[in-house]
């Protein structure tokens, strides 16, 4: 079983890093142009608005890469850090915890990014495809053709 569960952990981070992604990216759209529309409502911040516009920039963008899987580590580096901002300077002054301050979705993004900051895209991302291309012109071989060589 153990061995299995093994072989699907690529798979599973690579949907778990397109899950992650896609809601990110939506919670950035929501902000930014009120699509898809937010339970919350609230209007658009103006371009440039100090932090809303710039937290909308960001989530749609990091969202996106890490959708894709390009340049993830990076991308979700970025967002984890404007999440934790978001949930100590936005949220952590109304309530201790994150369920009664409205939190609950900036704190499990930042957790989740982080996440990605160390495990990296998994499969299914343009990371994998571009470091597979990589080794393939350099002479190397990619790890998926060093396991069907063994």
């Amino acid at each position: 079983m153990t061995g299995r569960l093994n072989s699907a952990q690529p798979y599973a981070l690579g949907l778990f890093r397109i899950v992650v992604g896609l809601l990110f990216a939506c919670h950035g759209t929501a902000s930014l142009f009120g699509y898809p529309e937010s339970p919350m409502g609230g209007a658009a911040p103006a371009v440039g608005a100090w932090p809303g516009w710039y937290a909308g920039v960001i989530e749609v963008v990091c969202g996106a890469l890490v959708l894709i899987g390009l340049g993830t580590r990076a991308a979700a580096f970025l967002a984890s850090g404007a999440m934790a901002y978001a949930y100590f300077d936005v949220h952590q002054s109304m309530a201790l915890w994150p369920i009664a301050n409205g939190g609950d979705a900036a704190a499990l993004f930042c957790w989740a990014m982080l996440l990605l900051v160390f495990t990296g895209s998994g499969a299914l991302g343009l990371d994998r495809l571009f470091a597979a291309r990589g080794a393939r012109t350099s002479g190397e071989q990619s790890p998926e053709r060093e396991k069907v060589a063994a």
